[in-house]
């Protein structure tokens, strides 16, 4: 099994209470238990910030931090995959990502990622998220489509990730979901944070145990049974748009983790459309549009 950098942590839910270290570690970050118990003794894992042994039986609303780093003398290959540019200078690359592309190097996905393809596209890529995720400033997943920003330098790097904690980039998506929306527009205000029976998933958690999320939401068109919308992110947490339109009983189409999976899609139908930013070096703010891709339209002709 490959190794890949992991960087994450987990509060522990009454239902996960009573299990070893070791099994939780394994079980959470999809890795053999042996290798969590390598990990656990290097310290790369922790509970509440400090060193536990493996047998260490865990508690609900223990704080578990995970630290665990690529193996050594890994690379990330370059490889020679067509990637769409929207834009590119000395200091950033903003790309259009097609569905069904991981963005970087994770467990199961060694190559083809966006990362991959980067690399082979350009050599100068910030080195602050280190091999695995140079240039990444924020991700779409694996069935996200749509724009991205990526960082050449670190400096650009810095400013991007400013923005984004700042709430200043605009990230503007295009969705289906089930169901007739009836409200025209609003705002969806759940914390997330990883569900507590299946760490795999992010849930609507209450506000003391998530994280702040905020989605705002408009109706761009109704069908029979589905609704395009438009959804606004002012906060960026795993799979938020999915979570808040899930936890409201409007999943988004052919989510399969979310909601239900479609015969004829692939995954869930969302674009990220448009793109606000302001660029790190010259401090003008820059505006990007893309079209749906042609997966996005067939599922609307097919939805009407």
């Amino acid at each position: 099994m490959l190794e890949y950098s992991f960087d994450s942590s987990f509060e522990v839910a009454e239902a996960e209470a009573g299990q070893r270290l070791d099994l939780f570690a394994a079980n959470v970050l999809e890795i053999t238990r042996n290798q969590a118990q390598r990990y656990i003794e290097q310290g790369n894992i922790l509970v509440n910030q400090k060193a536990a042994a493996k047998r260490y039986l865990i508690k609900p609303g223990d704080f578990i931090a995970c630290d665990i780093p690529p193996p050594e003398g890994y690379e990330v290959l370059p490889e020679n995959i067509p990637l769409e540019v929207v834009f590119e200078d000395g200091d950033i690359i903003v790309l259009n990502k097609p569905q069904g592309m991981v963005v970087h190097p994770a467990p199961g996905h060694s190559g083809g990622t966006l990362v991959n393809a980067l690399l082979h596209h350009c050599k100068d890529l910030s080195g602050i998220n280190g091999i695995l995720r140079p240039g990444i400033v924020h991700r779409l997943d694996k069935d996200t489509s749509g724009l991205i920003v990526i960082a050449k330098n670190d400096h650009a790097h810095q400013g991007l990730a400013a923005q984004l904690t700042n709430r200043t980039m605009g990230r503007i998506y295009h969705a289906i979901v089930r169901g007739v929306v009836s409200r025209e527009a609003f705002s969806i205000e759940n914390a997330i944070g990883r569900h507590p029976f299946n760490r795999k998933k992010m849930a609507v958690l209450p506000d003391n145990k998530g994280r702040t999320a905020i989605t705002h939401i408009k109706v761009l068109e109704r069908y029979h049974k589905h609704t395009l919308i438009q959804a606004k992110l002012e906060t960026g947490r795993t799979h938020q748009i999915r979570v808040h339109m899930a936890h409201i009983g409007h999943p988004l189409l052919g989510d399969k983790v979310y909601g239900t999976a479609h015969a004829n899609l692939s995954g869930q139908v969302l674009h990220a459309k448009s793109l606000v930013l302001t660029h790190p070096s010259t401090g003008k703010e820059m505006y990007f549009d893309s079209v749906l891709p042609d997966y996005f339209v067939e599922s609307i002709n097919l939805r009407v």
